[in-house]
């Protein structure tokens, strides 16, 4: 049963969330603040968090760049929850690592698909060990593993889904809807330039000379793999 905490200062918000997340069969845990956030992080080893920007104490942004760095939350899903509309505030959430972002007023339901979505994208439940090798690069898809040249990669659990889909396909032109809905999991109009956003992360991890990207854009329709 994953485990799931939900950060935000509404304690409505919260009961809604962890209900509709308890009847989908989560184990549902919450905090108010970002210093419970962090301690229930650290000591409990949610399986994603749900996380507001919006904190009495803290800042949303601050909190997802310090999972992102430490080794041992690297890996952790993350969705962002806030009231915020700007374009601006989404992007930079997605650049930190976010795995999804989602605006308020939300239909509960929504957020329900959203976790189940990121959660099969992390690679919760997988029961036979595979590999797709392409050239350098190396993914494990039963222990969520990355190598390009030997070398380790530290990705998030959409990085890794969208360059699993990448590498099933290499060549193929990918349009930012198929990358959504082939590679994260759901369909949703007006997402389609988030996908830049991650495109954007995973190059920097994949990419030692930027004018030879691993993923290339093709202008016009989305993007696709190179031969590595």
């Amino acid at each position: 049963m994953p485990a799931i905490l939900v950060v935000d200062d509404d304690p409505g918000i919260v009961r809604l969330v962890r209900s509709y997340l308890e009847q989908a069969g989560f184990k549902a845990k919450s905090a108010f603040d970002g210093a419970t956030a962090r301690r229930l992080i650290r000591t409990e080893r949610p399986d994603l968090v749900v996380l507001d920007l919006m904190l009495p104490d803290d800042d949303g942004f601050e909190i997802a760049r310090a999972l992102r760095s430490d080794p041992a939350t690297a890996n952790l899903p993350i969705i962002m929850l806030t009231a915020r509309v700007d374009d601006t505030d989404r992007i930079v959430g997605l650049e930190l690592g976010a795995d999804d972002y989602i605006v308020k007023p939300f239909n509960p339901r929504e957020v329900v698909a959203r976790v189940r979505a990121v959660l099969r994208r992390a690679g919760g439940g997988a029961v036979v060990r595979n590999r797709i090798e392409l050239g350098c690069l190396v993914l494990d898809l039963d222990a969520h593993q990355a190598w390009l040249a030997g070398h380790e990669l530290e990705l998030t659990p959409t990085e890794f889904a969208l360059l699993s889909l990448f590498m099933r396909y290499p060549g193929h032109a990918f349009t930012r809807a198929e990358l959504l809905e082939q590679g994260l999991g759901y369909a949703a109009t007006g997402l389609e330039r988030t996908v830049d956003s991650h495109i954007k992360n995973l190059r920097k991890k994949l990419d030692a000379d930027p004018a030879a990207p691993v993923i290339e854009t093709v202008y016009g329709v989305g993007y696709r793999l190179r031969n590595v």
